[in-house]
């Protein structure tokens, strides 16, 4: 029942904590594996299914789509590794999930708000 009350945004709200979660753990393994000789860098593709879902693509959001899931994956083709820029996209990637979790707090309390009548 309350996943009919909670809606499509924070459903999706949901998810984008998964990956933000999901890119924590990625910059994490990047910054601890920096010069490891070899090491690919993890990314998160989550974004990129997302934007296809608003492209008119398929996710989870749809009945019998299929499901839109943060995945881990390996950063296409060599890509130099800064610890400096790993840590900007760590702490960037801090603001968006503190973001998220403020979001859903504020709509949880509207619903909460709405079925106490206003009151406490």
């Amino acid at each position: 029942m309350i996943d009919r009350l909670e809606g499509l945004g924070t459903a999706m709200a949901k998810l984008a904590l998964d990956a933000a979660a999901l890119r924590h753990q990625a910059i994490a393994q990047n910054i601890a594996n920096l010069h490891s000789p070899g090491y690919v860098p993890l990314g998160v593709s989550f974004d990129a299914q997302l934007e296809a879902l608003k492209r008119g693509g398929t996710g989870s959001m749809r009945p019998g789509a299929p499901e839109l899931v943060p995945l881990l994956d390996r950063a296409p083709g060599p890509r130099p590794q800064d610890a400096d820029m790993e840590m900007v996209a760590l702490s960037e990637n801090t603001i968006h999930y503190q973001a998220l979790i403020k979001g859903i707090g504020t709509q949880l309390a509207t619903l909460g708000a709405a079925i106490s009548g206003g009151n406490k």
